[in-house]
């Protein structure tokens, strides 16, 4: 049996769940624990508890316990899309079981007509047009509305066909690409305002368009930021802070393998401390980080505590709830 197979205490502590919220998703659900060893109980193995995450964390946020289970079970995890939605629901799980099979449709199940349209461009590799469908809803809906109701819909549309047919990755990488070029093009503050946020990816970390998103987010509210972008060294991002004194500091992790504490825990010890230093991504596991980093759930709460921390002459919120 692996040494890191927890038993179901362990894992009830790891999840922040009562054992017998364990018991209840293994007889109903399936999600039981498989490692075994004779004469010993069963324990959750990484990949158990990889799949009891994601059930805690969608039933946390009022997805049904079978909708979420099902979710968990497959473990599908659309490509460069962690922000949840703004209306409680984990966007990269909301809607019902992927399609199998072939076809060219990556809008997902219950996409708008703006999300719809975009994917049909997309499928069609239409980089032109995707651009300017997203122009118009950022133009219309504001970057906030945009992510949530177009893009992540779209993205996660793509992550369920690359799921079920282990392709479209060249429109993943086509969409992501007039993704970020729709958002850099969101007008910045003048130049010489004083930019107090740093956004930056974790070392080796190579997701970055939810940042991206929160960038062109705060620029529409007037406040600018320094994206450092991709795989930021602990060391690089010391110095950036040092250089730079921000009020605020969001570290993004897409996964678990580059979630790793101690570069937030290195922002708070040094000399420069932030205001808010703020963990964001679903890489993250909350009970590992350092006293005093929230995470930053959703796209909305982001901009609000960020925006808050940008201003420390503003009313203070409490950000543990953020």
């Amino acid at each position: 049996m692996a040494d890191d197979a927890l038993t179901a205490g362990a894992a009830a502590r790891r999840l922040g769940v009562a054992v017998t919220t364990l018991r209840t998703w293994h007889q109903r659900y399936g999600l039981g624990p498989s490692a075994h060893s004779p004469g010993r109980h069963r324990r959750y193995t990484p990949e158990d508890m990889d799949r009891l995450e994601v059930m805690r964390r969608l039933t946390a946020r009022g997805m049904t316990p079978a909708e979420a289970a099902g979710w968990a079970r497959r473990a599908v995890v659309p490509m460069d899309v962690a922000w949840p939605s703004s209306h409680g629901r984990d966007a990269t799980a909301e809607g019902a079981a992927p399609r199998r099979g072939g076809g060219r449709t990556v809008a997902h199940a219950r996409a708008g007509p703006g999300a719809r349209g975009v994917a049909r461009a997309a499928a069609r590799l239409d980089a032109a047009s995707v651009r300017d469908l997203l122009e118009a809803n950022v133009a219309d809906h504001g970057v906030v509305g945009a992510w949530h109701e177009v893009i992540v819909p779209v993205l996660v549309g793509i992550g369920e066909r690359y799921a079920a047919t282990q392709r479209f990755i060249e429109v993943e990488h086509l969409v992501s690409r007039c993704v970020t070029e729709v958002l850099g093009a969101v007008p910045r503050p003048s130049p010489g305002t004083d930019a107090r946020i740093l956004l930056a990816a974790t070392d080796e970390e190579q997701h970055t368009l939810p940042l991206e998103a929160l960038a062109a987010a705060l620029a529409e509210r007037g406040v600018p930021c320094r994206l450092l972008g991709a795989r930021v060294p602990p060391q690089a991002l010391d110095d950036a802070v040092t250089r730079t004194g921000p009020t605020a500091v969001v570290l993004w992790s897409q996964q678990r393998l580059t979630a790793d504490p101690g570069q937030l825990g290195r922002l708070l010890d040094g000399p420069h401390r932030p205001l808010l230093v703020a963990a964001a991504g679903p890489g993250w596991d909350r009970a590992e980080l350092p006293d005093g980093v929230p995470v930053l759930g959703s796209l909305p709460e982001a901009v609000a505590a960020v925006t808050a921390a940008a201003d420390p002459a503003r009313p203070r919120i409490d950000l543990r709830w953020c």
